[in-house]
């Protein structure tokens, strides 16, 4: 099974793999009076395509595997909300969720 990304796909290689399909298919229509017995079957393919929502998704994930992450930090705030010495500041909170929001979205806030 292969799997084609159809928005990146050149049409040049679409194209040529029709006319190679075809030309199996008319090999195999003029064979088959010599051979009336046996028919070949033109071979399906199976094809994928990723939309680009999907396509940004599995970007953003690689990016995230990658990102550096500072475990000492993780640590200290995974003890301090164990501890129920963690404390949230809701208007910073607020501020930085419409902040990310405005960066995903492309708009300047």
């Amino acid at each position: 099974m292969s799997i084609n990304n159809v928005n990146n796909t050149n049409k040049a290689q679409l194209d040529a793999a029709k006319a190679a399909q075809q030309q199996v298919s008319s090999q195999t229509g003029s064979s088959s009076a010599q051979v009336s017995s046996e028919k070949v079957a033109p071979a399906k393919q199976d094809s994928v395509s990723l939309t680009q929502s999907a396509q940004q998704l599995s970007n953003v994930q690689k990016k995230g595997s990658e990102a550096p992450v500072n475990q000492e930090k993780v640590d200290r705030l995974k003890k301090a909300i164990s501890n129920g010495e963690y404390q949230v500041n809701p208007e910073l909170l607020a501020k930085k969720m419409a902040s990310l929001e405005s960066q995903l979205l492309g708009v300047r806030a």
